[in-house]
């Protein structure tokens, strides 16, 4: 049998385990990806008797894709603020 615990650390509230042995690698990847899981203290896979700790791998494969500053139009990005402020004004 194989499954993960992820370890969430929620500061003075504690800390929760979540075990599920339906959930795969791929899902595990999908909920740290998509900010289910948060403030991850550890995740440990855990094969028959042996547990490994595979929490920097998992970590790093769902890291999303850092997108260069210099690629990005800040004057556009100014422009579609202002007139978004615009938009919203009230009148």
């Amino acid at each position: 049998m194989q499954y993960f615990v992820v370890m969430i650390d929620y500061g003075r509230r504690g800390r929760e385990a979540i075990v599920d042995p339906e959930i795969t690698r791929r899902e595990v990847i999908s909920r740290v990806t998509s900010g289910e899981y948060q403030n991850i203290s550890f995740i440990h896979e855990v094969v028959e008797s042996s547990v490994e700790d595979v929490t920097e791998a998992i970590l790093s494969e769902a890291a999303l894709p850092q997108i260069p500053s210099d690629d990005l139009d800040l004057k556009a990005i100014r422009l579609d603020h202002a007139r978004d402020l615009r938009k919203h004004e009230r009148t």
